[in-house]
């Protein structure tokens, strides 16, 4: 099987995981805010651990989205400079941002694995229902890592074709169309 099918449907089987972990931990953070603005509506009194719940569950949305925003392209882009190039230089400066941000969040990650390790060896616990600080943050390195894979496949989506590829998924959709006569750059 050639490498691009490979990566096609490993792409794909991350994305799905990606999905259930934003769809799960959306509804299970509208289902603590809803128990508890119906519980201390009604009844006076709030859930125990809603806090610390709506905390974990907005870390988790936030580092699991990240993967997924950058695969289909939907992540904040400082784009002013870059919507002004055409051609080589795009294609150029869209591969020197992904191979950049790909180095950054993989250092990133590499320091948020270090402290989930620290925090799993410290036993640290949250204050109200006792999980496990690691638990919370395990999704921090993880997303770092993913969102840093998705960047790199996004390099070398443009170094392996002649289009222009936002993400590994999503072509650029403003490209001026390649004649016949243009490279694969």
């Amino acid at each position: 099987m050639p490498a691009g099918n490979y990566l096609h449907r490993l792409d794909r089987g991350v994305e799905r995981f990606e999905s259930i972990i934003l769809a799960g931990g959306v509804l299970a953070l509208a289902a603590v805010s809803i128990t508890n603005t119906l519980l201390r509506n009604l009844i006076g009194t709030t859930l125990p651990g809603a806090s610390e719940l709506t905390e974990i569950f907005m870390i988790w949305i936030t580092f699991a989205g990240l993967a997924y925003a950058v695969r289909h392209a939907r992540h904040i882009a400082m784009t002013a400079l870059y919507d002004q190039l055409r051609g080589r230089i795009r294609k150029a400066l869209l591969v020197t941002i992904s191979v950049g941000s790909a180095a950054l969040l993989f250092y990133l990650s590499y320091f948020a694995l270090i402290y989930v390790l620290s925090t799993y060896q410290g036993s640290r616990t949250t204050t109200a229902l006792s999980i496990p600080v690691w638990a919370a943050y395990v999704i921090v390195p993880a997303g770092l890592f993913l969102g840093a894979i998705q960047y790199s496949l996004t390099a070398w989506r443009n170094l392996s074709t002649a289009g222009i590829y936002r993400s590994f998924q999503e072509r650029e959709r403003y490209e001026q169309e390649p004649s016949e006569g243009d490279s694969k750059w």
